[in-house]
């Protein structure tokens, strides 16, 4: 029974310290401030918005003013990599034109990735 009585003590005793332990701190002994713990957080935010969503955002509006400003006659490169000359163009759709056989095909305006430069075309020719 003795033993008992003293297992149950230092089992009360430290859970004791236990919660004295996960107690807020005394006054005057500072915890750090909440701006401190947060700084780092703010800091990741601001670097990933650099480095990855700011130039995102900036690649697609550029796209969609591409796909806004795609013409009949322009030279283009889709994302399944065909090149061709746009013959038509729609709301939606473009109708390019495969050289050297001239075979038509229609896509969705999103898929045109780039226009391709006059020196470019030369090259390929």
């Amino acid at each position: 029974m003795k033993g008992e009585k003293v297992k149950e003590k230092k089992m009360l005793f430290n859970l004791f310290n236990l919660a004295w332990a996960m107690g807020p701190p005394p006054k005057g002994e500072g915890g750090g401030s909440l701006l401190g713990a947060f700084i780092p957080l703010i800091l990741i935010f601001v670097i990933f918005y650099v480095l990855l969503i700011r130039p995102q955002q900036k690649q697609a509006k550029a796209h969609r003013e591409l796909v806004k400003n795609l013409k009949k006659g322009d030279w283009v490169v889709t994302s399944g990599g065909l090149r061709g000359r746009v013959v038509g163009v729609t709301d939606t759709i473009a109708t390019i034109e495969l050289p050297p056989d001239n075979i038509k095909v229609r896509v969705t305006k999103n898929y045109v990735v780039s226009l391709i430069k006059p020196e470019e075309r030369k090259e390929q020719s």
